[in-house]
């Protein structure tokens, strides 16, 4: 067994758990936080992006003990005192979820590709920055303007009219 200490959405979380325990699973067994999804624990599907040190990553592929010491930002982590993260407002604005599930890998994704390109995003990158993310039910057209509203809001941009 191994000790694991985190920095879990801005609070101080510690506790046992296998060597072999992945990232995801710490999060959503050992904290109870389960908007951090299971989808295919081969890092194809995108349902366990989280911020590890400020960075987007597939939380499936990390092991918990390889994450000790690190600070974790959740979907749970992204809104502040009741209010939605600009990301989370755009995609119920725009409807970029129908069942949900991939909808916090995507937020998480959305929220870094933001943060990384300095607000210069266009269709065609967004849609190459969410190529690890799976989506079932949107077909993503829905998912892109709703990152790149958010982009604008966060920006302090006028988004292109659609």
């Amino acid at each position: 067994m191994a000790k694991v200490t985190l920095t879990v959405n801005g609070r101080s979380v510690s506790g046992d758990c296998e060597d072999r325990t992945l990232l995801v699973h710490f999060i959503r067994e050992k904290l109870g936080l389960t908007g951090t999804h299971v989808g295919c624990d081969t890092t194809q599907c995108g349902t366990c992006v989280v911020h590890m040190d400020g960075k987007s990553v597939k939380s499936c592929s990390i092991l918990a003990v390889q994450a000790s010491g690190s600070s974790i930002t959740t979907i749970e982590g992204l809104a502040s005192g009741g209010d939605l993260h600009p990301v989370q407002a755009a995609f119920k604005e725009h409807h970029g979820l129908q069942c949900g599930f991939c909808t916090p890998g995507m937020v998480m994704t959305a929220v870094d590709m933001i943060n990384r390109h300095g607000g210069h995003l266009d269709e065609a990158t967004v849609r190459h920055e969410l190529e690890g993310n799976i989506c079932r039910c949107t077909g993503y057209h829905n998912i892109v303007k709703a990152v790149l509203a958010a982009n604008a809001e966060m920006h302090g941009r006028r988004q292109a009219a659609e």
